[in-house]
């Protein structure tokens, strides 16, 4: 899970779930004085705390969890998060009509409502408000400039970071590449070096080079199928290896490859 994938929506939706958890625990009716005492909140009375709040906080976990997965999941056809937005789309309802029907409504179905029509309208416009959609946590940057060319050093994410983690493409262990240069390669004995062309290079004029995406987009098959095979997330750098089209051949951490179809903004490092 990547939580660098979240998004400002994602964010109003957690944030509603703790105020409806809140809300939970508060009474269900007018009171003033000791006649508080008296009054039970939403789990004394199980259909209510069980049959409306709890849904509305296990849609808003199914969201967020559906968010920071790396691949989309999916309960009886639906996506995780489908079945959370229905979820807290159920809550808002429910809560509203208790309002309705409640005589002296306390401070646990007034802020409960307010709570849940909020973590309703969040899950429904995330997907579909820009301003949303923005990531929750900015990409970080690496830590000094980079030459024209270089590779990025140290970033998030990035695989030569770490002892034991891959090196950028075609170079040699602690070796940085020129810009414009081919991947240093090991000649045989007495043979002579590769022309640049040949079989050991890449395609045309193509240097491979790191990038970030400014939002989580899906990574394709390099077969053409329409299902992905991974997820790129904001805050994680990438290697692009090839040049397909208007898109790129891009490798994940864990060596996966696969087409990036929409290149538009992303970061090169």
């Amino acid at each position: 899970m990547n939580i660098r994938s979240l998004t400002r929506g994602d964010g109003v939706v957690i944030g509603a779930a703790v105020v409806l958890f809140i809300a939970s625990f508060l009474n269900i009716s007018d009171c003033s004085g000791a006649l508080c005492d008296a009054v039970p909140n939403t789990w004394e009375w199980s259909y209510l705390g069980w049959g409306t709040y709890f849904p509305g906080i296990v849609g808003a976990a199914l969201i967020v969890v559906a968010r920071a997965l790396p691949q989309p999941r999916k309960v009886a056809g639906l996506e995780l998060g489908q079945v959370g937005t229905a979820f807290t789309i159920i809550t808002a309802w429910t809560l509203l009509m208790w309002i309705f029907e409640a005589e002296g409504a306390g401070s646990a179905l007034i802020l409960g409502l307010i709570a849940a029509l909020v973590l309703a309208a969040a899950a429904i416009a995330t997907p579909l408000v820009p301003a949303l959609k923005a990531p929750l946590l900015p990409a970080p940057r690496p830590a000094a400039p980079q030459p024209y060319g270089g590779q990025p050093q140290g970033g998030y994410g990035y695989p030569g970071a770490q002892p034991g983690q891959q090196q950028p493409y075609g170079a040699q262990p602690g070796q940085q590449q020129p810009y414009g240069g081919q991947p240093a390669q090991q000649q045989p004995f007495g043979g002579q070096p590769p022309q640049q062309g040949g079989a050991g290079a890449p395609a045309g004029d193509f240097t491979p080079f790191w990038f970030a995406v400014p939002v989580a987009r899906p990574l394709f098959a390099e077969d053409g199928s329409p299902n992905p095979i991974a997820e790129l997330a904001p805050g994680t750098w990438y290697l692009a290896v090839e040049q397909r089209g208007p898109g790129l051949v891009a490798q994940t951490q864990d060596g996966r490859r696969g087409v990036l179809q929409d290149t538009s903004g992303i970061q090169r490092g």
